[in-house]
């Protein structure tokens, strides 16, 4: 069964109420509306007037569910995750921990080119130039030393949008590809606690302050999905002024974009836990290649 992703950007009293998440207006105390705990993979808190009980909290992260909480401008800022999600949590983390540089290193070329792929296939699909992401896959060297990640990242931003600078905090479209990120970013947190993986011990990534390390490197190959689908709606609707509702509703729609994976054609949820099972197979010696999406 695919899991929801619930949003809540009014004042609310989040409580549990028999395994279901209650959503009830402060001020009338009315039911604004019901969700099974079990339903549930992300729960997004998008308004300074939200309060949750702990016995919800509780809940929620006995079934693995992250609760993303957004800032000032709208946009996700923190997740909180269970401390385990995989009862051979422990055992897992000491394959993790063992795991060599070398292998490490060829896990990162092999998520660069994954990624590279699916942004050319992206440009392809969409009639832009993309014969040059061909120099840039078929050449990346293990734990990509000459940047060739880098050097694709510019010849896909500078030709997929009309006088874009990709940018952190620039102009639109920038901020729902910020949003989407950190949408995904979460889901692949969640997939990884989930696999009994430690998500701050990175295969490339290693920010003494960064404590999602591995997510942000596990998410590289799925951001084209998310560039897909800001391209789809600038194509359709224009550029956005803002992030509005609508836009972030559209967005969060991202955890049920269909993706092939492993020669089937799954949500992007489920392509997800399989790459992160993938990935512990890999530290444990079981596989030496991880499964990645493939965008078409």
């Amino acid at each position: 069964m695919i899991k929801r992703t619930i949003y809540i950007g009014s004042p609310a009293y989040l409580k549990l109420k028999q395994k279901q998440l209650v959503v009830e207006n402060p001020e009338d105390k009315s039911i604004k509306g019901t969700v099974p705990i079990e339903d549930m993979a992300l729960l997004m808190l998008d308004h300074y007037q939200i309060t949750l009980s702990n016995q919800l909290v509780i809940k929620l992260q006995g079934n693995n569910v992250a609760i993303i909480s957004c800032d000032a401008h709208h946009l996700p800022f923190g997740v909180m995750l269970p401390l385990h999600g995989h009862t051979e949590h422990s055992d897992r983390v000491k394959y993790q921990l063992k795991a060599s540089e070398p292998l490490k290193k060829q896990l990162w070329k092999q998520t660069v080119e994954q990624k590279i792929k699916n942004q050319q296939t992206l440009l392809r699909l969409n009639e832009k130039p993309y014969e040059q992401m061909d120099l840039y896959w078929q050449n990346v060297k293990s734990g990509d030393t000459t940047n060739c990640e880098g050097k694709a990242a510019q010849h896909h931003w500078k030709h997929l949008f009309e006088n874009f600078t990709r940018e952190r905090f620039g102009h639109s479209p920038n901020n729902m590809l910020n949003f989407g990120y950190a949408v995904l970013r979460s889901i692949v947190a969640r997939a990884l606690v989930s696999s009994g993986l430690l998500p701050v011990l990175g295969i490339f990534h290693r920010n003494k302050y960064n404590p999602y390390c591995l997510a942000d490197d596990i998410m590289e190959p799925y951001r084209p999905f998310v560039d897909k689908m800001v391209y789809n709606y600038v194509t359709q609707y224009g550029v956005p002024e803002k992030l509005s509702k609508d836009c972030k509703a559209y967005l969060l729609n991202i955890a049920t974009q269909d993706v092939w994976i492993d020669g089937l054609e799954r949500p992007l949820m489920v392509a997800v836990t399989t790459t992160t099972a993938s990935l512990y197979k890999c530290y444990y010696g079981e596989l030496r290649q991880i499964k990645y999406p493939e965008l078409d």
